[in-house]
């Protein structure tokens, strides 16, 4: 649990005084920057045991060098006014220079440290592994006093034999998350209201995504639930799945050597007819992400005029770069743990972020050859699998057919409008391709690497351009090679650029605060949510303190849902 510096956990009188002792000895400045750690030295003398006290902890007694400091200062007060400005002046710009160094190693702290309370003292943990002290010296045997052994702090962490211990176990399991993500948690006007994130953060604390889904439907329904009290009980028995799976996908690549995924299926709620959800392939997928996926599709299933739940799923397997034999081989292995939680009656999978035609028909030919049965539960985009012939323009012609009508009530077009897109997937792509035939200019598309743009606008035949780059898994940069009006940026987003109108089709919490500022100031009005909750809350704030329209992707990425109609389902 991070907790604030400010507060570091310490209730007794005693502590408080302690921690300012020392801050008042060393010129300590302590700042609390949310929930992150931020030490600097403030003005003051150049004191070298800084480095060799404890941040944290009760009071010492005085060492012979720190004697002997005190009495040089009782000497140098009793010299000349003259040679006392002298004295002032001569450690004032060795100060500086102290002053800047220790800033300087100080200002990565908050990435590897955070502060907890450990048997009832404050101490300072390392993120990775979870310890402190005597664990992260060089010598773990060693006098925590010794000054010989002593370093500063991040020096001596990471050079500590546990650390890199740890670091070396991150690194093998392409892990790239080292802090937990602070949970944003936004202050609720009902009591009523706040129960219910409460009690979903109690029981799901480190899942991120899901407790911010919560909040966002709650913020949504909270004067609806302060009028209605007995919707609490009803909304606490709908955060909780019906049934969680979490299982082992072991597959083999072309080598011959075998790796091991893990997979997810969340169905969420079947309170109104079978499960309906994607599947998703991505190496950063994890339980707390499946969960959010289910909750939004359950909702955005309700909003529909059919009779159906909502589920979501998935594998933490990259088919980037993978052959299609090791994706088919890995899909069948996928539908061997799954497939007896599938059925018309019970589960529609369908694609989602990694997941496209080839996917779906490794699985489907896996699921038919298991079930004994060809029947149209999976909503694929080939039409002989009982699909719809729109299924896979449907969600990306929905966000611009919303985006419409939002502008015709405003008495205005889309025609001429700058768009903003991001994510080169189906979503995007088709997008692109309403935008046009409405007469917009779209002039952005993304990937993981950075982002394109063409001041000229897309048109069709630069779309068919597009879509070959990604089908020969190539970079968007070699589009700009071929049109010299156009652009990509390296490990950039594009809400930099002027809009009027921005469709993020790219993943969740794509938009972060500092890119909503960059919305507003690029003068964009509208944003049409494309991809599932693409804003984290403190963006969602900026943008509606600046007057800026959401399409939320519950109604605006509905289309998806609305093409079952053709499946017959």
């Amino acid at each position: 649990m991070l907790l604030p510096v400010g507060g570091l956990g310490m209730n007794s009188t005693m502590d408080d005084m302690n921690l300012i002792q020392q801050a008042q000895r060393h010129h300590l400045v302590v700042r609390e920057l949310g929930e992150e750690i931020d030490l600097e030295i403030g003005p003051g003398d150049d004191d070298p045991s800084f480095a060799n006290t404890p941040l944290i902890g009760g009071p010492r007694e005085p060492t012979a060098d720190e004697h002997d400091d005190t009495k040089q200062m009782g000497m140098v007060s009793q010299l000349p006014s003259d040679d006392q400005d002298m004295s002032k002046t001569q450690p004032a710009k060795r100060k500086k220079k102290v002053v800047k160094r220790w800033r300087e190693e100080w200002a990565d702290t908050y990435k590897w440290a955070y502060v907890d309370v450990k048997e009832g003292t404050p101490r300072i943990f390392c993120s990775i592994c979870r310890e402190y002290g005597r664990k992260h010296r060089r010598n773990p045997y060693g006098n925590e006093g010794s000054r010989n052994m002593q370093m500063s702090a991040l020096e001596e962490h990471n050079n500590s034999l546990l650390h890199k211990e740890a670091l070396r176990l991150q690194m093998a399991s392409k892990d790239k998350i080292i802090v937990d993500k602070p949970i944003y948690v936004k202050a609720l006007m009902s009591k009523t209201a706040g129960s219910i994130v409460e009690a979903a953060l109690k029981r799901d604390p480190h899942e991120v995504e899901f407790i911010q889904s919560v909040q966002e439907a709650v913020h949504a329904l909270e004067r609806v639930i302060a009028k209605n009290s007995h919707y609490v009980n009803i909304m606490e028995r709908l955060l909780e799945p019906e049934r969680m799976i979490v299982f082992r996908v072991p597959w083999v690549d072309d080598r011959g050597e075998t790796h091991v995924s893990r997979g997810f299926r969340v169905q969420f709620n079947q309170a109104l007819g079978p499960c309906r959800g994607g599947i998703r392939f991505h190496p950063l997928m994890n339980l707390s992400i499946a969960k959010f996926l289910g909750f939004e599709q359950t909702l955005k299933n309700a909003l529909s005029p059919y009779k159906l739940g909502g589920a979501a799923g998935g594998s933490d397997f990259d088919p980037k770069g993978k052959s299609d034999n090791e994706i088919m081989r890995f899909c069948q292995s996928f539908m061997n743990e799954i497939y007896r939680y599938l059925g018309p009656d019970k589960d529609l999978p369908s694609e989602e972020m990694g997941v496209g035609t080839r996917e779906m028909g490794y699985l489907f030919g896996q699921y038919r050859r298991l079930a004994g049965h060809f029947q149209g539960s999976f909503t694929g985009p080939r039409i002989f699998w009982s699909g719809s012939s729109l299924r896979t323009e449907a969600t990306g012609y929905g966000l611009v057919f919303f985006a419409q009508l939002i502008l015709a009530d405003m008495n205005k077009e889309l025609k001429g409008l700058r768009c903003a897109v991001s994510g080169s997937g189906k979503i995007a792509m088709h997008v692109l391709e309403k935008l046009i035939a409405y007469g917009a200019v779209p002039i952005t598309v993304s990937d993981s690497k950075g982002y394109l743009v063409d001041e000229d606008g897309f048109d069709y035949m630069k779309i068919t351009f597009l879509r070959d780059i990604k089908a020969q898994q190539r970079s968007l940069r070699d589009y700009s090679k071929t049109y010299a009006r156009s652009k990509y940026y390296d490990e950039a987003k594009p809400w930099s650029e002027r809009c009027d109108v921005a469709f993020p089709c790219a993943s969740q919490n794509e938009i972060d605060q500092s890119d909503a500022i960059n919305l507003v100031n690029s003068g964009c009005r509208i944003l049409v949510e494309g991809s599932n909750m693409p804003c984290i809350p403190e963006a969602v704030d900026v943008l509606r303190k600046a007057n800026v329209l959401i399409a939320p992707a519950m109604a605006a990425g509905a289309g998806g849902v609305c093409s079952l109609l053709l499946q017959g389902i």
